[in-house]
């Protein structure tokens, strides 16, 4: 049987799942048990939905608070009086939040907080999986779940492409200017500029001017003849698209001025940032001569998109549709017992991420019992994936990055924040050196040999080599502490232990 995976490329089914937990079910012994990694939307539907089926669920996380990025909460010691003027699915996000308090009273869901995933291994023996965590925001120590099943709800991060200047302080990432704002209730800064590319700039630039700042310019390098080309496929989602409007509407009553087919091309300033020229874009995406601007502002907004997190799929074995998790109709990869949801699947926003989540987790419950499943019981969340599947496609292509941006990344600008690498020394790489691929890149100049593993120069350092950006396979998602690794126990079960039985 054939399903159609993640953009619609097709996906073999794996065979049917007989983990060590659903033998354990069937004699009575005790309930099967799902590590859920993520408590995100995807995260936490997958959750819900399997522990309302019966299974034991822990789902495991690296913030103090579940709700991921998109339902980012405050700090409690905040005493915010009206957090849900942050957030403009807030009925949504209570929903989610009551669900976990009962599930968690009734002991269905154990929720950790501030475990930082690095590894999930796989028993090929026994079909089991342990999740291997640091903890606590020093991540000195580590901590184990073991469980029969495994939902990757591991969301996605920005791409930043560089630029002269981009290392000033005072440049963030827009998600990075979103998550000071509704987990800090502080600005980055009074006068910004929200720029790069896609949908996240919107609530990002409407939600620093509601909350005081002045936003000199929202800067967009997409044009309206992109959102004209995938109009059928846009307009098949009347409720995003108000959405948008929405945020546009609100835009405008707070004087945003909005630069489309614009980018900024350097930032300026000496101790922090003081200015951004901003350039305008032909249709082919290159710079048009004499089209440029200096705006001052003391903080720039920057994203160009997102990329999922496939860390630990990979990890895992589980194969990839281009930077993407691959699943089939019940959200499971091909390595078995694995199932993943949300952006590590493909970025599509919040509400792709809960009929994910939500399948996944029917899915979970009624393999871990034994059953094979049908999907039937979740086809209205099915038809939600298929057709924001198809948005989110659109999505993509009308907010590429700009063509030309690495002409105008000069050869003295940083490329590796970590190991201080620049767009010279790449080029060098790629050109005399004749590195063909990112791993000769890196060896040759250090770029992603840092705290990050690339995950912020990668698609930079692709794109000015020319290199695929194909991910790296590696046994750890995260630095860990050779303490840690000199806990666990030895392949064979013996030796320390530290962590103990889940």
């Amino acid at each position: 049987m054939r399903d159609r995976g993640k953009r619609g490329r097709p996906v073999t089914e794996p065979p049917h799942l007989a983990s060590a937990g659903e033998k354990q079910n069937r004699t009575g012994t005790g309930r099967p048990h799902l590590a859920v990694v993520g408590a995100g939307p995807a995260g936490l539907a997958g959750a819900l939905a399997a522990a309302a089926r019966g299974i034991r669920v822990t789902l495991v996380d690296a913030a103090g608070q579940a709700g991921g990025q998109f339902y980012r909460q405050p700090a409690p010691a905040l005493g915010a009086r009206r957090p849900q003027a942050l957030h403009h699915q807030w009925r949504t996000w209570v929903r989610l939040r009551d669900g976990l308090d009962r599930h968690r009273t009734s002991g269905r869901i154990t929720h950790r907080t501030d475990h930082h995933v690095w590894c999930v291994e796989r028993d090929c023996a026994s079909g089991r999986f342990r999740v291997h965590a640091l903890l606590g925001p020093a991540q000195e120590e580590g901590g184990t779940v073991d469980a029969d099943a495994v939902l990757l709800a591991t969301g996605g991060y920005e791409r930043v492409l560089p630029f002269p200047g981009w290392t000033l302080p005072g440049v963030v990432t827009a998600g990075g200017a979103q998550a000071m704002l509704k987990g800090g209730l502080v600005l980055p800064g009074r006068t910004a500029v929200v720029a790069g590319t896609g949908p996240l700039l919107l609530p990002v630039a409407t939600g620093l001017a509601a909350a005081g700042a002045r936003v000199a310019a929202l800067v967009e390098s997409a044009g309206p003849a992109a959102l004209l080309r995938r109009a059928p496929a846009l307009a098949a989602q009347p409720g995003k698209l108000a959405e948008g409007a929405g945020y546009a509407a609100r835009l405008l009553r707070h004087g945003v001025p909005a630069l489309v087919r614009h980018t900024v091309v350097a930032a300026h300033g000496t101790d922090r940032l003081e200015a951004v020229t901003v350039a305008a874009l032909d249709r082919t995406g290159q710079i048009r001569p004499g089209g440029t601007r200096r705006v001052p502002c003391d903080t720039l907004a920057v994203g160009h998109g997102m990329l999922p997190h496939t860390d630990l799929a990979e990890t895992l074995g589980c194969t990839l549709s281009g930077p993407a998790v691959r699943v089939d109709g019940e959200q499971r990869t091909d390595v078995p017992g694995v199932w993943a949801a949300g952006e590590a699947t493909g970025v599509g926003g919040a509400a792709l991420a809960l009929a994910e989540g939500h399948i996944a987790g029917r899915s979970v419950a009624a393999r871990l019992h034994g059953t094979v499943p049908d999907p039937g019981r979740w086809a209205a969340a099915a038809r939600t994936r298929d057709r924001l599947r198809k948005f989110a496609a659109a999505l993509d292509a009308v907010y590429a990055p700009p063509a030309g941006w690495a002409a105008g990344v000069t050869d003295d600008t940083v490329v590796c924040r970590c190991e201080e690498v620049t767009a010279g020394e790449v080029r060098v790489a790629a050109g005399p050196l004749g590195a063909g691929d990112l791993r000769t890149v890196k060896l040759l100049t250090r770029a992603g040999m840092g705290w990050c593993q690339g995950r912020m120069c990668a698609p930079a350092v692709a794109g000015l080599t020319g290199c695929p950006l194909t991910p790296g396979r590696r046994p750890f998602a995260r630095p860990v502490p050779l303490g840690v690794l000199a806990a666990l126990p030895d392949a064979d079960g013996t030796g320390p232990d530290r962590n103990g039985p889940d």
